[in-house]
């Protein structure tokens, strides 16, 4: 598996390497996989890294608003303005909690390093389903 890249929320994008289902990853080998962080599970994205880099110019012709559709609250784009480029946005209760999914917008967000970040996401899976959801990146 490769990173490929991150989102300000902890989730990753990866290309997937020979043998995913072995280290329990979705998809075909050399698929684009998303680490989603209100799931904190892996998820195939239906295409490979060429056809992936076409639907990051369809998703920044507006699909990006449906892919991050949940996990948007007023002012969002302020807070993401405010952070430079090795942070994301660690959020209480965390995305995967019933409280964040009920009402994203009165979760409390402070900027951290992306490695902390995805640090938390990779224990969280470990402590909840004794699952390793493998390296999540450098940043």
């Amino acid at each position: 598996m490769r990173d490929v890249a991150h989102d300000v929320l902890g989730g990753v994008f990866a290309l997937n390497g020979a043998a995913p289902a072995g280290v329990g990853r979705p998809g075909a080998p050399g698929e684009m996989v998303y680490f989603a962080p209100d799931s904190l599970r892996w998820e195939a994205l239906g295409a490979g890294h060429s056809a992936w880099l076409a639907w990051l110019a369809w998703l920044a012709s507006g699909a990006l608003d449906d892919f991050y559709a949940d996990l948007r609250w007023p002012g969002w784009q302020d807070e993401v303005r405010a952070l430079n480029s090795d942070q994301g946005l660690s959020i209480f209760p965390p995305l995967w909690s019933a409280e964040a999914r009920q009402d994203i917008s009165a979760t409390s967000r402070r900027a951290v390093p992306m490695a902390e970040l995805l640090g938390v996401a990779r224990d969280s899976c470990r402590q909840f389903d004794g699952v390793d959801p493998g390296f999540l990146g450098a940043v």
